[in-house]
């Protein structure tokens, strides 16, 4: 999982987890990877130190990943995808790096491998009985403590520009709140 110290990588770990995956997180620095590892993570790989394509490779015994959740986009979608084992899966989330990443049309040819959008947003639309279940699903789990957002920081609501520059530079792990004071 690229991005797994942030908030929705931190609930992708935590789903991973319920969901019985074995979980490889992806982060930028080892203290986010303790943070991914507190809430699940059964690996981690820091990539200012490691290869994550061969990391993902060494942990996998050369199989490589199934799944690649993908909130980040950038440099990094490439090596990741490169990866991804026979018949695995894609999953672009999002772009938070500011960059879309080109991939080459080969890697998922040869791979045999799906690059799939989830998009939230068209998913509710397209699909409203299923997203119904999905949050019944979600809301159970949270109720019975098997999945816990974890707050990083709470910023009353006039400071949301600082809350979200504090998001950009990647100082937060797992959530950070909005609060009407």
């Amino acid at each position: 999982m690229l991005g797994a110290a942030g908030g929705t990588g931190q609930a992708a770990v935590e789903l991973g987890k319920l969901m019985g995956a074995r979980v490889i997180a992806v982060a930028s620095s080892d203290e986010k990877l303790e943070f991914c590892k507190s809430v699940g993570a059964d690996h981690g790989i820091n990539i200012t130190t490691e290869d994550v394509r061969e990391r993902i490779k060494a942990l996998t015994q050369g199989r490589g990943a199934d799944v690649i959740y993908d909130p980040v986009g950038g440099n990094l979608s490439e090596s990741a995808f490169r990866a991804i084992g026979w018949g695995g899966r894609y999953l672009v989330i999002g772009f938070a790096s500011g960059d879309i990443p080109r991939l080459p049309l080969n890697l998922p040819l040869l791979k045999g491998a799906a690059a799939v959008g989830v998009f939230w947003g068209e998913h509710l639309e397209r699909e409203p009985e299923q997203h119904k279940d999905n949050m019944k699903r979600l809301v159970r789990w949270l109720a019975d403590g098997s999945i816990r957002p974890r707050i990083d920081r709470s910023f009353p609501l006039e400071e949301a520009a600082a809350a979200f520059a504090a998001i950009a530079r990647r100082e937060i792990k797992g959530k950070a709140v909005l609060r009407l004071d």
